[in-house]
């Protein structure tokens, strides 16, 4: 891999290669998420008192904070490409633009197949992921290391979010509370019929430390490990340490679940200092031993990886039908009634599906979209003419 040889004003030279560890990562984060997303169809809980339920989900834990801090890599990786910011800001506004109309639409169709926005509509990963992609392109002039600074005050002083709508004279703070819902949870009551899953902060702040970390992926290796591992190791210390400490002291924490459990239940919704330490810590810490990673598990990685808004539409739209097919077998009825408001699912637990065929289904349609996304793959890069298909 070359090396970015900068300084303040100077255009990072183009690099031919692409930096595997990026794509393999992204590739886990997607293979993970199928998991979470055949459990929301079978009806089983985000989490329980058994310990299989329990790492079902938490195992996707990792997924949307990965994908998130790598589309801000990728989106420094496109400038090192370039040498154009004015070109990667239209580029992350473009994108993140269609990302928001795809989320309105296809996937809102995929999720339940209804598109009505007057009952129910849902601003999920790709809305967020949209929207952030949208502002840091507001960012891109700046610097690589003032944009990572900016995204870790936003991410470690994201609680001060919360008190916006409250230095607002009082008639206000409800009408901006709606508005700002999008950004961070007041306390207020949000906009109606709109179910903001993921908020844009402080996810903004981990597209950006992304961005500032692709800057330093294009050093020498030794650097990159060094630096990787000391980033993971200590972020996964500090959530141990900080966990521990709230564990043992704070009230959030009493109840009826083990003490394992407890510790890593971190608050995704949303996502806490100590959620994205566990999470990013040894995702940071796997890039130097990913990036010489080899064999034909590495390769079917790096090709989800280099197509993920293909397998995320895909991925929705294959288990949904995977979700109809089981029920129909095991229950004689389809029963879509049940996914009209996915992800949130209301199912009897009796119809519930039990993890083994939770991990069939996830199986079954895994193989099918490694081999989709390989064929999309070879299609993308053979027609390069289809500037549209850099998109997808």
């Amino acid at each position: 891999m070359e090396t970015l040889q900068t300084t303040a004003g100077v255009k990072p030279a183009k690099t031919i290669t692409r930096v595997q560890s990026v794509d393999i990562l992204r590739g886990v984060a997607m293979v993970l998420m199928a998991i979470d997303h055949v459990r929301v169809y079978s009806g089983q809980p985000a989490g329980g008192p058994t310990a299989g339920i329990f790492f079902t989900r938490w195992v996707t834990h990792f997924c949307a904070p990965a994908f998130v801090f790598f589309a801000g890599t990728s989106a420094f990786l496109y400038y090192n490409k370039t040498g154009d910011k004015s070109k990667l800001a239209k580029f992350l506004l473009s994108r993140g633009l269609l990302l928001i109309v795809l989320e309105l639409t296809v996937i809102k169709f995929f999720w339940g197949f209804n598109l009505d926005y007057a009952t129910f509509t849902l601003a999920g990963v790709i809305w967020m992921i949209g929207w952030c992609m949208v502002l840091l392109s507001a960012f891109v002039r700046l610097r690589p290391l003032t944009i990572a600074i900016v995204g870790l005050i936003i991410i470690f002083g994201q609680q001060a979010f919360h008190y916006v709508p409250s230095i607002l004279p009082q008639p206000w703070q409800q009408p901006f509370a709606w508005f700002w819902g999008f950004f961070y949870p007041s306390g207020l009551q949000g906009m109606p019929h709109i179910a903001v899953l993921f908020v844009i902060l402080p996810w903004l702040g981990v597209m950006m430390a992304g961005y500032g970390f692709g800057q330093l992926l294009l050093r020498d290796a030794q650097f990159v490990k060094r630096f990787c591992l000391w980033v993971g190791l200590t972020a996964i210390a500090a959530w141990l340490i900080a966990g521990l400490i709230i564990l043992n002291t704070g009230e959030v924490y009493k109840g009826n679940m083990p003490f394992l459990f407890r510790l890593l239940a971190q608050q995704k919704y949303p996502p806490s200092q100590l959620f994205l330490l566990m999470t990013l810590g040894p995702v940071i810490a796997l890039v130097p031993y990913t990036q010489r990673s080899t064999g034909w598990l590495a390769d079917t990685l790096k090709t989800i990886g280099r197509v993920p808004m293909f397998y995320y539409l895909l991925h929705i739209l294959l288990i949904h039908i995977s979700a109809l097919i089981i029920n129909l077998i095991l229950s004689g009825a389809a029963h879509q009634e049940w996914y009209t408001t996915a992800p949130f699912t209301e199912i009897d637990p009796a119809q519930k599906w039990g993890l083994g065929v939770l991990y069939l289904v996830y199986a079954v349609d895994l193989v099918i979209l490694c081999f989709a996304c390989r064929w999309h793959a070879k299609y993308k890069f053979a027609h390069p003419e289809m500037k549209w298909l850099k998109y997808i």
